[in-house]
């Protein structure tokens, strides 16, 4: 594997933070995007990071399965289904697109920008956001199901829509996500597959992403603990500020990169 230790560096406290954000707290999963994204390049790591995320999604499952509120998933099941298919076409557009640009970088770049926009108007604005209608419903649904297939980055806007349900607790809040990723996680790696089949050239995973996924499996499940051990204990909004800024940061320098 040619990576060097700054590389390695990031990709393991990407591995700790998708453990973490799994099971404890899903604001974190906003910076694992671009963190994966520096260390492999816009498409590779989005082949990289969905490995990664499933093997937390078991340990969320796992734990909170119990609480899960399937009731509000359904609704949103044929909108999000929609959303990964137009995510599916501009991930094949770009993989045939030729040129010295990344463009997924900045796609990827620009995605977590408008989830940091959305987590900060759902801190403003609350329950005020919340889907009631199909006319909020549908593009809730389609973005949810793009933003998690182009980038795996998908958390904010399902914060918003689970946030509105009527007395939901943390462990609830964290059952209904913890399905709702692991479905459509696992429902993402055929597609990847496929789309590395037909466009070889610009691959969604290659040997050494799944060499490195292998090795960070124990991170992951460091990081899972320690997310449940923090879910009672830590303090949301201060910790969720720092996550906003860094991937910010970090959003911003893919997008950067590719335009100098």
């Amino acid at each position: 594997m040619n990576l060097t230790l700054e590389q390695w560096m990031i990709g393991i406290l990407a591995a700790l933070m998708v453990g973490i954000t799994k099971t404890g707290i899903p604001g974190i999963g906003i910076l694992i995007v671009p963190l994966m994204a520096i260390v492999f390049g816009g498409r590779l790591s989005v082949g990289a990071t969905l490995p990664l995320l499933i093997f937390g999604d078991i340990f969320a499952v796992l734990w909170y399965r119990q609480h899960a509120r399937w009731d509000n998933l359904r609704a949103l099941l044929p909108w999000v289904i929609s959303g990964i298919a137009i995510g599916v076409g501009l991930l094949w557009y770009t993989g045939i697109k030729g040129g010295r640009v990344d463009w997924l970088n900045i796609v990827i770049g620009a995605i977590v920008l408008l989830m940091i926009l959305v987590s900060l108007a759902r801190a403003y604005w609350g329950d005020k956001l919340v889907p009631s209608s199909m006319v909020g419903l549908v593009p809730t649904g389609v973005l949810a199901g793009f933003a998690t297939t182009v980038s795996n980055s998908a958390g904010p806007i399902m914060s918003i829509y689970l946030s509105g349900m009527m007395k939901l607790s943390k462990n609830e809040f964290m059952g209904t996500s913890a399905w709702y990723f692991f479905i459509f996680n696992l429902t993402k790696l055929p597609l990847y597959a496929f789309l590395t089949l037909v466009l070889p050239a610009k691959p969604m995973v290659n040997g050494t992403t799944l060499l490195f996924d292998l090795l960070m499996l124990p991170m992951i499940i460091i990081g899972a603990f320690v997310g449940k051990w923090l879910l009672p204990r830590i303090s949301d909004s201060l910790f969720d500020n720092v996550v906003l800024i860094l991937a910010g940061a970090a959003a911003l320098k893919l997008i950067f990169d590719q335009i100098h």
